[in-house]
């Protein structure tokens, strides 16, 4: 009876050690039916990371495109030309005012070719250009300006005025014939001789600046 009990107590523990041996197993599995779910799922975020990227680069040159091309319009350092415009020509600007030095309207010219050029696209032409600029520097004062406080002393202005006249080939209505001016202070304790190449730099970059946006804003 004892000798009995001793096998089936035997054959009992075999079954318990098989059952642990399964559940051992079982587990395994699982553990790597969840190590694989998670580099698929690594995978799937991937390749769903990079179509997403794919697909906003793709969205972003369309819309530039749009943006460049349709209606016939392109743009270039930020100023939008018809695609008809080609040339431009900044006819010589001349003299019609009292002082300044002789090389004004010469300083004049080549700010106004330099900045068209460097803003467009256009190619710069002698005469007959698309766009045409031409007239002449008007008025060159040099004025007392009154303290306007007890803590501001008195200064002198320099004041510049150019005439522009300007001629769109390829559509009339953007033409026009107008006078840009702009000016400058230095203390009135100082020549116009010590400050004058400055003053004429600053003003004539910011009248270019005023022409070219005015004649750039109908493009």
């Amino acid at each position: 009876m004892t000798s009995k009990k001793s096998n089936q107590e035997e054959k009992g523990e075999r079954l318990k050690a098989k059952g642990e041996r399964l559940k051992g197993k079982g587990l395994k599995g699982e553990r790597l039916n969840v190590k694989g779910e998670h580099r698929f799922l690594g995978r799937f975020v991937s390749l769903y990371t990079l179509h997403l990227t794919s697909y906003t680069l793709y969205f972003t040159l369309y819309t530039l495109h749009f943006a460049l091309f349709s209606c016939g319009i392109y743009s270039f350092s930020g100023t939008t030309l018809s695609p008809d415009l080609k040339t431009v020509s900044v006819i010589n600007f001349t003299m019609n005012a009292a002082g300044g030095p002789a090389n004004l309207p010469t300083q004049f010219n080549e700010k106004m070719k330099e900045y068209y050029q460097r803003n467009t696209n256009l190619k710069l032409l002698p005469t007959n250009g698309d766009l045409q600029l031409e007239g002449s520097i008007t008025g060159y004062e040099v004025t007392p300006v009154a303290p306007t406080s007890q803590d501001q002393a008195a200064f002198n202005r320099l004041t510049i005025t150019v005439q522009v006249k300007f001629t769109n080939v390829k559509d009339e209505t953007k033409n026009f014939d107008q006078n840009f001016s702009f000016f400058k202070d230095f203390p009135q304790g100082q020549n116009l001789s010590q400050n004058e190449k400055r003053l004429i730099e600053d003003i004539f970059d910011q009248i270019v600046q005023d022409i070219f946006n005015k004649s750039a804003g109908d493009w």
